[in-house]
């Protein structure tokens, strides 16, 4: 029988994982946050059951805090569909606020 391969011990693993801290930047983390906040917006702004306006709301308000802060950090066309899809959240929000609640449903 071949040998198995060993796991790495914990030392090993932090020390991987150390590496890999090294390598990451913050604007890469907050570019990456972006896209997982604006995610969670729309889901949240979709009809059904996930609809959750107070959370698209926050959402939406957390990434105007963050794409000031990013400026610098992205290429000008990041930070321009950036920009264009906080814009583009604040429309469905108006839209989806402006909905009765039961809209989704009567859709469906």
């Amino acid at each position: 029988m071949p040998d198995e391969p060993q796991a790495p011990s914990e030392q090993e693993l932090l020390e991987q994982l150390e590496a890999e801290l090294r390598k990451l930047k913050v604007a890469d983390i907050l570019a990456q946050t972006v896209y997982t906040v604006s995610s969670l917006g729309w889901r949240r702004l979709a009809p059904g059951e996930e609809r959750n306006l107070d959370e698209a709301r926050l959402a939406i308000d957390a990434l105007k805090a963050l794409l000031p802060v990013l400026e610098t950090a992205v290429p000008p066309e990041t930070m321009r569909d950036f920009t264009q899809m906080v814009a583009n959240m604040q429309l469905a929000f108006a839209k989806a606020a402006g909905e009765p609640d039961d809209a989704g449903a009567a859709l469906s």
